[in-house]
């Protein structure tokens, strides 16, 4: 799934000539919706009815809980433009221009590789092997009726009225979006401008609250 974003740019480096493609989990978001929900009312019921240290643990357990559903499930993203790949996984964001990538991974989970061998996983696009059984399934009867249709068309004075199959593969969506980012890497791996350095953050935005409340939620429980 992709949709356009506005990404800002270094003030030295041009503008892309497209927008950020950015492709997320829709099932992942509303997962994260919903575990945040429940965690939510559980956690604010405790707090309000609560007695004793009751609403202390609920609060410590809201602190921990939901900075950490938040990254596993609302926070993944990948976004890439015509200079750099973006990976926004659960703790940290990793930025590899298009010359620093080697190559994309998918097996059981997605990685991108650079070049020094670091290997990344790529949260925002999970893989889903029933997903990839249905596609083979749908990709198989395409074929079927392709040949079925080219048989009969063979018997026909008009050969312009057969039908065709499909103009490409069936892929599930997770390897739909890893071929583009393949197509995306071929065509921009040896641009001037898409060369640079790898960068790697920790989001502590993420990590500060989580431990905080993983501490505190501790402390709680070890003074009984």
């Amino acid at each position: 799934m992709t949709t356009p974003d506005h990404q800002p740019s270094a003030p030295d480096a041009p503008d892309p000539q497209f927008k950020d493609r950015v492709y997320r989990s829709p099932s992942g978001i509303a997962g994260g919706v919903l575990l945040l929900a429940i965690v939510g009312w559980l956690g604010i019921d405790a707090l309000v009815t609560g007695e004793g240290r009751t609403p202390w643990v609920a609060l410590a357990s809201l602190i921990f809980l939901v900075p950490l559903v938040a990254a596993f499930t609302l926070r993944p993203a990948v976004y890439a433009n015509e200079q750099r790949l973006r990976i926004r996984n659960p703790f940290r964001v990793i930025v590899l221009p298009w010359g620093t990538v080697e190559t994309f991974k998918s097996g059981y989970s997605n990685e991108v590789l650079d070049t020094s061998g670091t290997k990344y996983q790529v949260w925002a696009v999970p893989v889903s092997l029933r997903a990839r059984k249905r596609a083979a399934r749908r990709e198989a009867r395409g074929e079927s009726r392709g040949a079925a249709d080219a048989a009969r068309g063979g018997q026909q004075r008009h050969p312009a009225a057969v039908t065709t199959g499909p103009a490409g593969p069936v892929r599930a969506q997770a390897d739909q979006t890893m071929h583009e980012l393949r197509e995306l890497l071929e065509a921009r791996g040896k641009d001037p401008r898409a060369q640079g350095d790898v960068s790697v953050r920790w989001a502590y935005e993420i990590v500060a609250p989580a431990v905080a409340g993983a501490v505190l939620l501790a402390i709680l429980l070890a003074v009984g």
